[in-house]
């Protein structure tokens, strides 16, 4: 069935793997490194950002290393199997990209200065990639939970294509759409590269900076 395949075309929702109606697996209580639950209830006032920059080990670590950020936890979203295992995600037959939520305390770090994180730690020119991972799994998206985040980063990627086009980089790719639901990820794959120091990390952005969250 998937041989021959386009690893970098998008499914359609009457293409997508069926999914199931439960999780098929157990999510950790606590992250490995903050010691805070992955799953709500978060503190009240805290606000969300879900987002995929490639491969989710790598991705996640930038977060938990800011300060003002909560929790972290990776996950699927951007697709159309409810409850899909990573296997699944890796046929590319879900629709799902590999993502981080981000869950942080706006009197700390903001909307703008998280999103520098993202622009920042990875190239969002690729389309359906990140460096040698291929895949639609793996492709730039902003996941918006509210329509004054979606303006943050609308505003965040015109002005980050301006500093990479002075730069020779071509069209930013990045996906910004309404968060669907998201599934988190199996365990093994939670604050991935705490648990291996040494595991793979795809990540590697431009060394363009973005002006972005400079004032927050």
């Amino acid at each position: 069935m998937l041989f021959g395949r386009d690893k970098q075309r998008m499914v359609g929702p009457d293409e997508a793997l069926p999914g199931r109606d439960h999780r098929p697996f157990a999510v950790p209580a606590r992250h490995e490194v903050l010691g805070t639950p992955l799953e709500p209830p978060f503190p009240e006032g805290y606000r969300r950002l879900i987002v995929g920059m490639g491969c989710f080990w790598g991705a996640e670590r930038l977060f938990w290393e800011t300060e003002g950020v909560y929790t972290t936890a990776v996950g699927y979203a951007g697709g159309y199997t409810p409850n899909p295992t990573y296997e699944e995600v890796c046929t590319g037959l879900t629709g799902h990209a590999e993502v981080v939520l981000v869950v942080f305390d706006p009197a700390v770090v903001s909307d703008e200065q998280l999103l520098r994180v993202f622009w920042e730690g990875h190239d969002p020119t690729q389309g359906m990639r990140q460096g040698n991972d291929v895949g639609t799994q793996y492709r730039s998206c902003i996941l918006v939970v509210d329509e004054a985040q979606r303006k943050v980063a609308e505003a965040s990627r015109d002005a980050y294509q301006r500093e990479l086009a002075a730069a020779g980089y071509g069209d930013i790719t990045t996906e910004i759409v309404d968060a669907g639901e998201f599934f988190y990820a199996e365990d093994y794959h939670q604050q991935y590269l705490a648990k291996n120091p040494l595991g793979y990390c795809g990540i590697g952005g431009t060394g363009v900076s973005c002006p972005v969250g400079l004032t927050g």
